[in-house]
């Protein structure tokens, strides 16, 4: 394949943009794939009732096809294309937080192809929040099953620079629009059971999902490792760095000790933290990812500080946690699939 063509957007209604816009289109058309940014992260689109075209998707990122893959639509009519029905309560989900990062897990009518759904007779469908990836859609008139523009199991891209690090060459075309606002990917929940359950926690909170629709359940399944997935990101180890990240539960002198003793092993240690705990530690390489105070700021520059990591020489990252409160429980949810080692005090 030839160099990977990256179109530079900088406002949807230019003309530029819409000739952009049209000339991904036209490549998605052609079953090639195409980074895409949407409210949460860049996405790899192909076209979601190609086969063909979504092999390309698992050959790129090197991803197992037994995960399944989130389709991403334009409309409330272009979903219902692609079901048997949508039940009440997803209706009222829809109405609440579409577009937006939320997806739902609903009975597919099998229009969308075998490898989307990975063998599942459920579909997860979401609109996205950003103008250039409905522009897309609109154009291009497909549904698209658009995982995070990513190699598997590395952190998810919040800009097209990253997601050129790791697919430049092994991608058609990216549209750069700068950096995505929510930061994490989209919350799941299914919708073909009596009660909704979250399949993985996002940028749609549990907290805001029972202001509207009542009490929610959490799927168990999040903490098994045999469960055939219904969701991205249940099964494998997702959103590590390079380096091995270590989640550490523990006071700044525990954390500095640590740091400590991988120093006098001859080790270098990079430090993932809140700004609060950034300053008063001390190691090879530190990150500040955003004040504990204000989560959504955390959740915004995370993977971009894990991938921050990739061009230092450290050995190990160790990583604070974070109260598993509201956006939190996102940011927890990507941190332990990441790390290779959880400590506690």
């Amino acid at each position: 394949m030839p160099k990977t063509t990256v179109w530079s957007i900088q406002q949807i209604d230019q003309d530029t943009a819409k000739i952009s816009v049209e000339e991904a289109a036209q490549m998605l058309k052609k079953q090639e794939v195409v980074a895409f940014p949407t409210e949460t992260v860049y996405g790899l689109g192909a076209d979601a009732t190609n086969e063909a075209a979504v092999n390309k998707i698992f050959q790129a990122k090197g991803r197992p096809s037994d995960n399944p893959l989130i389709v991403h639509v334009a409309t409330k009519q272009q979903m219902e294309e692609f079901v048997t029905h949508i039940p009440p309560l997803a209706e009222t989900l829809i109405t609440a937080f579409m577009p937006g990062p939320l997806t739902i897990i609903l009975p597919s009518n099998g229009k969308i192809a075998a490898n989307v759904v990975a063998g599942l007779d459920t579909v997860g469908l979401r609109i996205p929040d950003h103008p250039v990836a409905l522009a897309l859609i609109q154009v291009c008139h497909l549904p698209l099953a658009a995982p995070s523009a990513n190699r598997s199991g590395r952190p998810s891209p919040t800009t097209a620079a990253h997601v050129l690090h790791d697919l430049d060459g092994k991608i058609a075309g990216v549209l750069d629009a700068g950096q995505t606002g929510v930061g994490v990917e989209s919350t799941v929940v299914d919708c073909t059971g009596d009660l909704p359950m979250i399949l993985r926690p996002g940028g749609v909170t549990r907290q805001q999902l029972e202001k509207v629709i009542g009490d929610v359940m959490v799927d168990p399944a999040l903490a098994k490792k045999n469960e055939k997935p219904k969701s991205p990101g249940m099964k494998y180890t997702h959103y590590a760095p390079e380096a091995p990240l270590w989640l550490v539960d523990g006071s700044v002198n525990f954390i500095q000790n640590l740091i400590n003793e991988n120093n006098k092993e001859g080790l270098q240690v990079g430090v993932l933290a809140s700004d609060e705990l950034a300053c008063q530690v001390t190691a090879d390489v530190v990150r500040a990812c955003g004040s504990r105070a204000d989560l959504k700021q955390v959740a915004i520059h995370l993977y971009d500080a894990l991938r921050s990591f990739s061009s230092t020489n450290v050995d190990i990252i160790i990583c604070e946690t974070f109260i598993e409160e509201g956006i939190g429980e996102a940011i927890m949810n990507r941190l332990q699939k990441a790390a290779t080692k959880k400590l506690t005090q």
